[in-house]
């Protein structure tokens, strides 16, 4: 799915993803915003959330 996803994205495709993996969206992802309870607690550039402890604690539920 997410080398589907890639290359729609080569071709210049907008997409709206969401996923529960984070780790696997944030790979093909430009720009990411992390949903807690029907908000957003975290966005920003894919890159940058990859490694953003926040990010781990809402995706996995601790910081490990």
């Amino acid at each position: 799915m997410f080398r589907i996803i890639a290359g729609l994205k080569s071709r210049g495709v907008t997409m709206l993803l969401v996923e529960p993996f984070a780790a696997a969206a944030l790979k093909v992802a430009d720009y990411g915003y992390v949903l807690e309870n029907g908000r957003i607690s975290v966005h920003g550039e894919a890159d940058k959330l990859r490694d953003d402890p926040a990010v781990r604690v809402a995706c996995l539920g601790g910081g490990h």
